[in-house]
């Protein structure tokens, strides 16, 4: 039996490149013109079960692709047919840096660079944000301020949107609330901040909520 591909499938075209450890695998839609800006979005942890495929990462993608970027999701080492093995954010970090080089080759041109992850896909795209002085902007869904050290942040070089549930039974409200005081002090930067009411780590029944908050950000920061 053939296997038929869904339209989504159709526009969401497979990407194999290579990684520190071996391939990587991702999915990759290419700009509509040479200079399109470009958006990299990182999924949440692979040992809690985090994919490329997780329904948070796909909204962030398909609102970065709907606004004209050339938008790359992919699976870190380990995980999908992504080759190597988990190692604790290190590997990660450098599987997402050769994952922007790989977007950069395609789109030397972009005129400007965003990165948005969410949960340990945020940790790991802050720290992205560090080395890489292209980025001009961020989206950081629910990072975990409790369970990571994020002092790397020394001076924060960009503008971006933090955005917590209320109800955040993984990462606790208040130190990401810390984070972001942390980060208001610097300047020549400003720190969006906003708390989704009820929402869970998983903003399990909030994704229109979420979603709504993305996409007043890029709205606001694109019109500029």
């Amino acid at each position: 039996m053939q296997h038929q591909r869904t339209p989504e499938a159709a526009t969401m075209p497979e990407v194999i490149f290579p990684g520190p450890e071996g391939r990587l695998e991702g999915r990759f839609q290419p700009g509509p013109r040479p200079r399109a800006p470009v958006a990299m979005i990182l999924h949440p942890h692979p040992q809690g079960g985090g994919t490329m495929n997780n329904r948070i990462v796909q909204a962030l993608y398909q609102t970065f692709a709907k606004r004209g970027f050339a938008t790359l999701r992919f699976n870190f080492r380990g995980v999908g047919k992504s080759q190597g093995v988990f190692d604790n954010g290190v590997g990660e970090l450098s599987d997402a840096a050769s994952a922007l080089d790989w977007v950069q080759s395609i789109h030397p041109e972009a005129q400007t660079t965003w990165i948005a992850g969410f949960s340990f896909g945020a940790w790991i795209g802050m720290q992205l944000l560090m080395r890489r002085p292209e980025i001009k902007g961020f989206i950081s869904i629910a990072p975990p301020a409790n369970m990571y050290d994020f002092t790397f942040l020394a001076p924060c070089p960009s503008s971006g949107i933090i955005i917590q549930g209320e109800a955040d039974e993984v990462v606790t409200p208040g130190a990401v609330q810390k984070l972001v005081d942390k980060l208001r002090t610097q300047r020549h930067i400003t720190i969006h901040h906003d708390t989704i009411p009820g929402a869970n780590h998983f903003f399990e029944h909030e994704m229109p909520q979420l979603m709504g908050s993305v996409d007043r950000y890029l709205d606001m920061r694109l019109s500029q």
